[in-house]
């Protein structure tokens, strides 16, 4: 007696799996029409139809970094030149008033905003788009974790004009296929790059490719292939923007590269605080006790603070025949913390400060107001910023508008738009790797006095195309298009 299973039709499996799919891509397109028709819904109930309604997407909004200063100098743009509009902020800042946001932002950025004005959309998911919740596949799930935000962004308030101005591309479809929104953007750096893919062929470890990655041929191939996908998805929800900000040549190249819309991308430069920072006079003396090199910038990874102890561990080795000089320095780290993520941050560089022995040569301050952060530009000589392809350089242009003389990173916005290194119209350095910052520093320490002068001369003179004014023109003439 034969015991075996009847065998089945190899067809009919096919048409069960078939079958399923198909129910399942009715059931998902079903839900997505529903979902769009709720939102008109909710959209026609609206009492004033001649009022724009125009929504800033910045879950970080109270973080208090130069990405903050472009959203606010943008909002105060936009409500100097329109009358007719209704501005509101989607923020993830949930233990944050309206009034204590705007308030942070004028101690930070001495920017007045009118709370009246502005409406605060406050959003519970934020947590799906934080790095630390993905170990792995970082950059698919926090890109994938937006479209969650997104979609609950979009069903507490259906604007007509969509801003995103902290790089949120995949939140594009989301507001213009499910909302009907005109969308805008202003790209601070692009989620993926050419360098990093080059970065990752090259078995480079950073901070983005860690080092059982790089040391791992196959693991390195499977990244590969990981980031040329993520590129092209990338760059068909870019394309969903109907026009695109971008902060300096860096970004506008990559940017181009991947979205391919170069004809409604706008280079426009993130403002910056030049106008009053020309105005500090430099409280430092030769007689000083100490010659403060200043760093300032968020405690996130990319910013590389530990390329600047380790700078600073250079230095001594090279002034060890100056011990005096050396005893004078301090290195000040200024920045501002989002989250527990970046407070431990800053406790790890504290712990490698005494590692290096460099505790009583470096000093951290977190979240300093700004009339604080004024008086360290006064106080200080150097500036040090150490990021590589730092998609432009606020914080570059911040301090050489305030007559400090910077050392910057030989990549992104500081190479490509800010700094200049040929003789005769010198406004800075740039350097690569540790010993290449402490040669700069020693070279400016031993600079002569008029040198020295000349440099921070040409600096100041060179950063009136970074103020704000340049910024909010700009930015004006680039959303016009979708605000008229």
């Amino acid at each position: 007696m034969d015991n075996n299973p009847p065998a089945y039709p190899l067809h009919s499996s096919v048409y069960v799996l078939f079958f399923l799919g198909s129910f399942l891509a009715i059931g998902l397109l079903t839900v997505c029409v529903l979902l769009r028709q709720l939102i008109k819904f909710q959209r026609r109930k609206r009492t004033d139809p001649i009022v724009k309604h125009v929504a800033f997407f910045h879950p970080y909004c109270n973080a208090g970094g130069g990405g903050e200063r472009v959203l606010w100098c943008a909002i105060r743009a936009l409500l100097t030149r329109y009358d007719n509009i209704k501005l509101y902020v989607y923020t993830g800042d949930l233990d944050a008033k309206p009034a204590e946001i705007l308030a942070k932002a004028e101690r930070s950025f001495n920017l007045t905003l009118d709370v009246e004005r502005i409406t605060f959309v406050y959003l519970s998911k934020r947590c799906w788009v934080e790095a630390s919740r993905y170990a792995h596949f970082t950059l698919l799930g926090q890109s994938l974790g937006s479209i969650v935000l997104a979609f609950e962004a979009l069903l507490k308030l259906q604007p007509d004009v969509f801003v995103d101005t902290m790089g949120y591309a995949f939140t594009y479809p989301v507001f213009a296929y499910f909302g009907g929104c005109k969308i805008g953007c202003y790209t601070h750096y692009p989620t993926i790059s050419t360098d990093m893919l080059r970065r990752v062929q090259s078995q480079s470890q950073s901070y983005n490719n860690r080092g059982y990655v790089a040391k791992n041929p196959f693991a390195t191939w499977l990244k590969i292939v990981y980031y040329r996908m993520f590129s092209r998805i990338y760059g068909w929800v870019g394309r969903c923007a109907d026009t695109v900000m971008v902060n300096s040549s860096w970004t506008e190249n990559h940017i181009i590269s991947l979205w391919d819309v170069p004809y409604k991308t706008h280079r426009v430069y993130p403002p910056c605080e030049v106008s009053q920072l020309k105005r500090l006079e430099s409280l430092t003396d030769e007689q000083d006790e100490h010659i403060i090199i200043l760093s300032v910038g968020q405690y996130r990874p990319e910013k590389d603070h530990p390329l600047q102890l380790q700078a600073m561990y250079e230095l001594r080795t090279l002034l060890n025949n100056d011990e005096a000089l050396w005893n004078r320095l301090k290195l000040l780290i200024v920045g501002s913390c989002r989250d527990e993520e970046d407070r431990v941050r800053v406790k790890n560089m504290q712990d490698l400060a005494k590692h290096l022995s460099l505790e009583n040569s470096v000093e951290f301050r977190v979240n300093v107001p700004y009339r604080e952060l004024l008086q360290c530009y006064q106080r200080a000589t150097i500036g040090l910023h150490c990021m590589w392809n730092e998609h432009f350089g606020i914080s570059v242009v911040d301090c050489m508008a305030a007559g400090l003389i910077m050392v910057a990173n030989r990549s992104g916005g500081p190479l490509m738009d800010i700094i200049e290194t040929s003789e005769g119209s010198q406004n800075g350095y740039l350097a690569y790797d540790a010993y290449d910052y402490a040669r700069c520093i020693a070279n400016i320490l031993y600079n002569t006095p008029e040198y020295n002068a000349k440099i921070r001369e040409a600096a100041r003179a060179s950063v009136d195309r970074f103020s704000e004014k340049e910024f909010e023109n700009g930015f004006l003439r680039a959303i016009s298009p979708i605000m008229d």
